[in-house]
């Protein structure tokens, strides 16, 4: 099968080391070795040497494990990659521990970044520092929070902090079952949460992924997904190409952003044209009411 004319990848190497200790994520405080990072940093540029030589339209959004920010050779792949005139967009999803200051020499017109707020774990100026810096760079960016209950009420008082053109998401807590009431209260600081409360039944509908949109891991091993095992070929022999085109969701339920907004029938491209990668809705900020 020839390429599709733009490609996007979502890429995850092996680095899973954090400087956060969120309950809720398995890789809390993870530490790798000299020698894993070593291995994830080879890793990466090796996916950054590809993407240089690919010649088709191409996106990028790295996934990692663990915090990439904080490693030097992440700053690096994404200020490169924002240059490169076949990147549309380049974007990491980033707890913003880190300074922001390396994107001075990024593209800012195709680099993105998705943080997140996790309230146990960062000072609440510190973290909205790292916001107003952005903004005041003039980086693309959104931020979001996990909706634990206990997280509400730093949530609002993020939402009423921030510059109305930042979009503020919210993730459903992971096997949490929200009531009316808290759904609505969640809404009111993120109004598309109603696609994050409940798993989306996927099985047997078109999704984007495996013909448009691939995983890709350190080895450059292809998968249509980060949650279909089913390896698609390899992306630095090429393998992979042939096997790209429209394929229905194995699965039951999608229940993550990154998987689900390519799901066609949410009509989620619409909703986030311009910014799926980076998960910024099209029509944002909202209209004011009244």
């Amino acid at each position: 099968m020839v390429p599709p004319r733009h490609l996007t990848i979502l890429y995850r190497g092996p680095l899973a080391s954090c400087d956060y200790d969120c309950s809720y994520c398995p890789f809390a405080k993870r530490k790798d070795t000299p020698a894993q990072l070593r291995a994830d940093r080879a890793a990466l540029e090796r996916f950054v040497g590809w993407v240089r030589e690919w010649r088709q339209g191409v996106s990028v959004l790295f996934t990692p494990w663990g915090e990439g920010l904080a490693r030097s050779w992440y700053r690096r792949a994404l200020v490169e990659l924002s240059h490169l005139p076949h990147v549309e967009r380049v974007a990491i999803q980033t707890n913003l521990s880190h300074r922001v200051d390396w994107t001075d020499g990024a593209d800012l017109s195709r680099l993105a970044l998705w943080g997140t707020y996790h309230p146990s774990q960062v000072p609440y100026e510190r973290f909205l520092g790292r916001c107003r810096d952005l903004a005041e760079r003039g980086a693309r960016f959104s931020v979001g929070v996990v909706g634990q209950p206990g997280h509400l009420e730093a949530a609002r008082r993020l939402r009423r902090d921030l510059p109305a053109g930042v979009y503020l998401w919210v993730n459903a807590a992971e096997g949490r079952a929200y009531t009316d009431a808290e759904a609505t209260d969640w809404a009111e600081i993120d109004p598309l949460f109603a696609y994050s409360r409940v798993p989306h039944p996927s099985r047997g509908l078109p999704c984007r992924t495996g013909e448009t949109v691939v995983s890709v891991d350190g080895e450059g091993t292809v998968r249509r997904c980060h949650f279909v095992p089913t390896v698609l070929g390899n992306l630095y022999d090429g393998s992979f190409r042939a096997t790209l085109g429209p394929r229905a969701c194995p699965l039951d339920v999608c229940d993550c952003h990154i998987g689900y907004v390519h799901l066609e029938p949410l009509g989620l491209y619409s909703t986030f044209a311009g910014g799926v990668l980076e998960r910024i809705p099209a029509a944002w900020p909202p209209p004011k009411r009244g």
